[in-house]
């Protein structure tokens, strides 16, 4: 195929770029920076603003599918810097596929659109929207990815079971095949968010166990969530798609202990376990309190804790796959232990290149 991958340069979009390109197909990248490392491996770089119209519509000329990755992602911040970014790029990225016939996107989704601050076991795709807890709780992010995801399902012909949330004057009439992937919490080489951020506040003394201890979470390793991109791009090439119109949770198939494996990320950096602990009521209230502060300060930046970020750590939350086993034949073919030596193996390249 063709592909234009939004955010090719990111840290999922990358793999989905190398992945796509292992296997023969044209590549476009689309982001705001030049990317020499991918034009250097023959990817065509169209550089642009998701939220400028014309240029997405540009870069999604002449492609057969659409892999739209680009986000602003992050527990603080503006609702309208999401809103603009996640919501309305993603219409205009719709709107991109509808002018030049372009009849399959798969959109990066998260299993947070679902999130409720609560438990959540097992759940399948059935489970509803967290919109009102997720608006209530200022979760900007999981907020704007849940009216995007389902703008992108409500464009696809194949209509999901949940009932839109959104006005129908924000979707074009024209529909495409698309789907939405949920990988939980993506980790591996080249990540620069999650680990960067763990070893960051480990150094500084700041992290703390959440709850008791004993939450269990869903994980992805990158390269899997990057090839379960590729078969539901190529299931959605089906005649009466049975991937179009639906979302899909994705992990590595089993749950881990959320704070064993926190700490076997810090044992690959060389750093102690977390000691020091909160109860889920107090983080809950302390991240109350870095909200209103950074509200009254006008902060941009994240605040050290918030509810959501509290709810997240001392929750266990851990997802049903089995709908994208059957629909798309997704397999986690990378096992947890060799994802772990791969990151453990890029780790130690990133210590000994540092000044």
């Amino acid at each position: 195929m063709h592909a234009l991958v939004t955010g090719g340069n990111g840290f999922l979009g990358r793999y989905i770029v190398e992945q796509l390109l292992a296997r023969g197909d044209q590549v476009r990248s689309f982001g705001r920076n030049a990317q020499p490392e991918l034009k250097a491996m023959g990817v065509e770089i169209v550089r642009g603003d998701i939220r400028d119209k014309e240029e997405i519509f540009e870069a999604c000329r002449g492609v057969d599918c659409v892999f739209h990755t680009a986000a602003v992602a992050g527990i603080g911040g503006r609702w309208h810097d999401f809103y603009e970014t996640n919501v309305l790029g993603t219409k205009n990225v719709l709107t991109g596929c509808r002018i030049h016939a372009v009849n399959r996107l798969v959109y990066t989704s998260s299993p947070s659109v679902v999130f409720q601050g609560k438990d959540q076991k097992g759940v399948d795709e059935s489970v509803d929207y967290g919109t009102e807890w997720l608006t209530k709780h200022r979760c900007h992010y999981s907020r704007s990815k849940a009216l995007a995801e389902q703008i992108v399902l409500h464009a696809a012909r194949s209509q999901t079971r949940a009932k839109p949330a959104i006005a129908d004057s924000m979707v074009s009439s024209d529909w495409i095949n698309a789907c939405a992937l949920r990988p939980h919490l993506i980790w591996g080489p080249r990540d620069g968010h999650l680990i960067p951020r763990l070893v960051a506040r480990a150094k500084k003394g700041r992290l703390r166990r959440i709850g008791d201890g004993s939450n269990q979470v869903d994980t992805t390793y990158v390269e899997n969530a990057a090839a379960a991109h590729l078969r539901a791009a190529d299931a959605l090439a089906l005649d009466s798609s049975p991937v179009s119109g639906k979302a899909y949770f994705l992990s590595q198939g089993l749950p881990v202990n959320c704070w064993d494996w926190i700490d076997n990320l810090l044992e690959l950096a060389d750093l102690p376990p977390v000691k020091k602990s909160f109860s889920l009521k107090t983080a809950w209230r302390i991240g109350s309190l870095c909200e209103k502060t950074y509200r009254l300060l006008r902060r941009r930046g994240e605040p050290p804790m918030s509810r959501f970020l509290a709810t997240q750590l001392g929750t266990s939350h851990w997802y049903d796959t089995s709908a994208a086993q059957r629909d798309f034949g997704y397999e986690p073919r990378i096992a947890m232990a060799e994802g772990m030596h791969r990151l453990g193996k890029w780790m130690e390249q990133e210590a000994l290149e540092r000044p």
